[in-house]
């Protein structure tokens, strides 16, 4: 199947949402020393509403295209992710606070006064430390699933094989081995070596459709996560959506058409083998199940590769690509239940070239359970469909510079309680480590904030509970949409600098804070 990988809301702590603000960087008033000067140049970003979706292509049972299935399955994975932090922070009231190797000053004795500004602290503590993550701990992101076992990487492409397509296998071969018994009852106990090669073949077969998806996404220039195949046959995930309705339209249509091109191939070999023989089966079995790949992923509704190429005639045709997939979507949800009742029905009354059943059997009950696997991965791909459909259309509403925080700059050895109440006084919701030319060296974190008590943060440096800043933890103010997702998957942290196109500190972005704002769109209707 091939698979493609919300509203911004306004930054908190600020007076401001869309418009540009000039003191991004609150001052820092610091007594013996005057803070790094703001940056001043900030303007207003207009929010576009489009957003784009992905496509993708299965075989076997069913498979996808860029946001079709070229087998039914469940889609999404390719959906843009919100960024989740993976660095642990320390929890509250521990001493974890502090970062490696920054040396922390010698407490002082529980009952020793405290330094100033310690009446000024908590209000800004609670701003900077529980903004939107619960106990100082924002949520992690989930480990991306390797897919299973790696079998290659053709065009550079990794290739899985899920355990389930183990499953698959095991009962192709008993299914296909009580056929040969019919058959060629002289193989004996070989007829079910003969089934499994026939299952490896099979799903080779499907590689090859899932290889016609990825090799016309890489011509379209869509980056293709993996292939996978699994439990009713594989899928493509292609990260990015097509352009035009018209090459969607050529990446849903290869995978059938190369599954109709190996039925053809099968066929043509038949003619040169003795029919009866162990070869003239194996060609006769994957000639007719390419065949049926080729059929059923070209119906029309979603997440197949037919919905897919029905997606982009109804956009060439209202020009909305969302037009497209709830007119897909809505069918493929038909197919499913069709599905559900029909293929049953047509096995009982003999349509399929059976004979018809009377009462209910075995045989009944395993052709209504594949029924409702296989109506309940249609039925879920062209949800997510919709879903993702809905997720990329209000996804350039994500903005950088509409999400991010005021942020106050410090120098290295400013005093944790300080730091916080210059925040404070300053309406800021975050803290930069800065040296004495104002340039940028960390980010203050907001959980290991959490991770300090609060008597001892007058002794505590901000350097002690910052995390020094890398090339990918920079981040345009200018950036939006999917191009902000991905620059924030690049680099994972919790915090991001953000910086005008001059260099110059805009704020600070929280990853929370976009995880929000991305969840927000994914529940926002159209």
């Amino acid at each position: 199947m091939d698979e493609s990988g919300g509203s911004g809301q306004p930054r908190s702590g600020t007076d401001e949402s869309t418009e540009r603000r000039p003191d991004r960087t609150a001052p820092a008033t610091d007594p013996t020393r005057p803070g790094p000067t703001p940056s001043d140049t900030a303007h207003a970003d207009p929010e576009p509403e489009n957003g784009t979706q992905g496509s993708a292509g299965t075989d076997g049972a069913g498979d996808t295209g860029n946001g079709s299935a070229d087998r039914p399955e469940v889609q999404d994975t390719t959906a843009p992710e919100a960024p989740r932090p993976t660095s642990t922070p320390a929890e509250p009231g521990t001493e974890e606070g502090t970062a490696s190797g920054a040396h922390e000053p010698p407490r002082p004795h529980p009952d020793a006064p405290t330094p100033h500004d310690h009446q000024a602290t908590p209000h800004l503590d609670r701003t900077l430390a529980h903004s939107g993550t619960t106990k100082g701990r924002p949520p992690q992101r989930p480990k991306d699933p390797r897919g299973g076992l790696l079998m290659g990487r053709p065009f550079g492409v990794p290739v899985y094989v899920a355990p389930s397509w183990f499953l698959v296998a095991a009962l192709i071969t008993w299914v296909f081995g009580g056929q040969l018994d019919r058959v060629l009852p002289e193989l004996g106990a070989a007829r079910y070596l003969v089934s499994l090669f026939f299952a490896v073949a099979f799903y080779a077969s499907v590689l090859v459709h899932e290889l016609a998806h990825t090799v016309v996404a890489l011509r379209f220039k869509l980056p293709v996560r993996r292939i996978q195949l699994q439990f009713f046959g594989g899928v493509s995930e292609i990260e990015k959506e097509a352009e035009t309705p018209g090459r969607e339209f050529v990446l849903a249509f290869v995978g059938p058409l190369l599954s109709l091109v190996l039925s053809g191939v099968f066929y043509g070999a038949m003619q040169f083998v003795e029919p009866g023989t162990v070869p003239g089966v194996l060609l006769a079995g994957l000639m007719i199940s390419n065949l049926i790949v080729a059929a059923f992923n070209l119906l029309p509704g979603l997440p197949l590769d037919g919905g897919r190429m029905l997606r982009a005639v109804v956009w060439k045709i209202t020009g909305r690509p969302m037009s497209g997939t709830v007119a897909a979507a809505w069918i493929g949800r038909a197919l499913a239940v069709s599905v559900l009742v029909g293929l049953p029905w047509l096995t009982q009354s003999g349509a399929l070239g059976s004979d018809a059943v009377d009462n209910v059997g075995m045989d009944t009950v395993m052709d209504a359970l594949l029924a409702a696997i296989l109506a309940a991965i249609i039925w879920t791909g062209a949800g997510n469909s919709l879903r993702m459909a809905r997720l990329r259309e209000h996804l350039p509403e994500l903005r950088a510079r509409n999400l991010t925080r005021r942020a106050v700059p410090v120098e290295t050895d400013t005093p944790l309680s300080e730091a916080l109440r210059r925040a404070n006084a300053a309406g800021a919701r975050a803290l930069v480590v800065v040296d004495a030319d104002g340039n940028p060296l960390s980010l203050v974190r907001e959980a290991a904030i959490v991770g300090v008590p609060e008597h001892r943060r007058p002794w505590v440096p901000v350097s002690g509970v910052a995390q020094d800043l890398t090339d990918g933890m920079r981040v345009s103010a200018e950036l939006s949409g999917e191009e902000l997702l991905d620059a924030l998957r690049a680099a994972p942290a919790t915090e991001y600098l953000v910086v005008e196109e001059t260099g110059e500190i805009y704020g600070v972005l929280s990853a929370a804070d976009v995880e929000r704002a991305f969840v927000k769109a994914m529940a926002r209707p159209n």
